[in-house]
């Protein structure tokens, strides 16, 4: 299953926090049934490369409909076709 890690950072909106909009994305996965993992510095996603890429855009424009004037988005794709994965997996393999 891919796995699509984001983070954003909006910037002009007169303060230094953005958890707010961090909420809001959280949000927006939920109601769209995907499985997410909210880290202290980015949201990791597993999804269908189609659904990936529109939610991250939709993520991506949050700040910008709350009023920021710039937001810089970092956005990572990870995909195998070898063999199923998934995010639970791969954190296993590696705390195990």
């Amino acid at each position: 299953m891919p796995i699509l890690e984001i983070n954003f950072v909006p910037v002009g909106t007169g303060s230094a926090s953005y958890s707010s909009f961090v909420q809001e994305a959280v949000e927006l996965l939920n109601t769209r049934g995907l499985k997410y993992t909210v880290t202290p510095t980015s949201t990791v996603i597993e999804g269908n490369t189609g659904e990936l890429m529109k939610v991250a855009e939709e993520i991506h424009n949050i700040p910008f409909k709350d009023g920021a004037m710039r937001v810089v988005t970092n956005i990572m794709i990870d995909e195998r076709r070898d063999k199923p994965d998934n995010m639970e997996k791969r954190v296993s393999e590696v705390i195990s």
